[in-house]
């Protein structure tokens, strides 16, 4: 038997990945995979397999671009592995 803590990464993953994608679900996605504090400050959009992403702030784009790799794997986790191909990080 597992903790429950463990169990629901695994099971909202599955339930996403089988989901029609919409913005929706790219945004709880995203909001899941960045945490709270960054999707505050964060606007996206898909556009075909990229991830158009417009952070508030230059430091906020730096820290977005530093830790895109690890983000995208997440997405991918979460929507699929051929969802999202890059992030593109832009400021206002």
């Amino acid at each position: 038997m597992h903790p429950i803590r463990q169990a629901v990464p695994g099971a909202i993953a599955e339930l996403l990945r089988e989901a029609p994608l919409s913005p929706g679900k790219v945004a709880f996605a995203w909001c899941a995979a960045v945490g709270p504090a960054l999707d505050r400050v964060t606007t996206i959009r898909l556009e075909g397999h990229v991830l158009i992403v417009e952070a508030a702030t230059a430091p906020w784009a730096r820290e977005i671009v530093r830790s895109a790799e690890e983000i995208r794997a997440r997405l991918a986790a979460l929507l699929g592995p051929e969802t999202i191909a890059s992030i593109t990080v832009r400021t206002p």
